[in-house]
């Protein structure tokens, strides 16, 4: 049985651990605040975006960009996995971690090698589980994990444009958490180029209304022109939108665990100081029977 002194000095290891915990599920959670404005907004805008575009793209009279919709015999692609640069953010890694490797284990099944698969990992965690899983590693992409600089992201993005342009690689494909709640981070897997709709969904919405969606707009100067200087600004702001979803989904998983870790705490506390004050009761009773039991004698 543990002495007076070991229980005591756990009390305080507890109580030491409980400020360190709270102090970090309120940071994670003021992060969280700025970002969900954000990203309420943000979402719905590109998606509305990328819907248009791709109706342009599809559309006859704007032969000069079919390359961004076209899609090609699959013999290499890149795989751009989020995930983030810190841990104790609950099981946020590891769903980012095996939902990558859940992708990359279907393009094995389909024939291809790791040297056909390049991987562009943004977050230490998701660098680190893909540089041991022996994958070709296109660059340190880590800030862009944390920082979110448009800057960045439009240089990143345009990487990504260039080497489908230049078919270097045959998909590109984005692999994160989505930020559903506070409660929730989903796994999405989303194609980038070639340039799809959002979801299926709209898809076959599409299906069924595209034609007479089409003739709807009014569009000038020209269809080609529109493209050529909305294409660029939607590839970057899907970029953008992916990473800020995914550092919002990063923050909740951290508000969680740590709101998880205080309670846990705060349960193992009562039970420390619950055995302590037994404990000590107990030795205030044995040295008073001892009193006794020598008075008597």
């Amino acid at each position: 049985m543990a002495s007076l002194k070991e229980i005591k000095g756990r009390i305080n290891s507890v109580n030491g651990t409980l400020k360190i915990t709270s102090a970090m599920k309120m940071v994670a959670s003021s992060k969280l605040h700025k970002v969900q404005g954000v990203i309420a907004n943000m979402i719905p805008y590109e998606q509305e975006m990328h819907r248009i575009l791709y109706r342009l793209l599809s559309d006859s009279s704007a032969p000069s960009c079919t390359e961004y919709v076209s899609s090609r015999p699959v013999k290499r692609v890149a795989v751009v996995a989020v995930a983030s640069n810190t841990a104790l953010c609950g099981a946020f890694n590891a769903n980012a971690i095996r939902h990558f490797r859940e992708t990359v284990d279907e393009y094995f099944q389909a024939g291809l090698s790791k040297e056909d698969i390049d991987v562009y990992a943004i977050g230490k965690k998701m660098s680190d589980a893909a540089e041991r899983d022996g994958f070709n590693l296109k660059g340190d992409f880590g800030r862009l994990a944390d920082r979110h600089v448009y800057a960045d992201v439009s240089a990143f993005a345009k990487i990504l444009i260039d080497s489908w342009l230049n078919r270097e690689v045959d998909r590109i494909e984005l692999v994160y958490n989505h930020y559903s709640s506070s409660a929730s981070q989903s796994p999405v897997r989303e194609t980038y180029l070639p340039f799809r709709n959002p979801s299926d969904e709209a898809q076959r919405k599409d299906g069924e209304e595209g034609q007479s969606y089409m003739n709807d707009y009014i569009i000038e100067p020209d269809a080609a022109s529109v493209l050529k200087e909305l294409l660029p600004k939607v590839l970057v702001l899907k970029i953008y939108t992916m990473l800020l979803d995914a550092n919002a989904a990063e923050h909740a998983a951290r508000t969680m665990a740590m709101q998880e870790a205080t309670d846990n705490g705060n349960q193992l506390l009562q039970d420390l100081t619950l055995q302590f004050n037994k404990q000590r009761q107990q030795s205030i009773t044995d040295e008073l029977l001892d009193i006794v039991s020598g008075s008597l004698a």
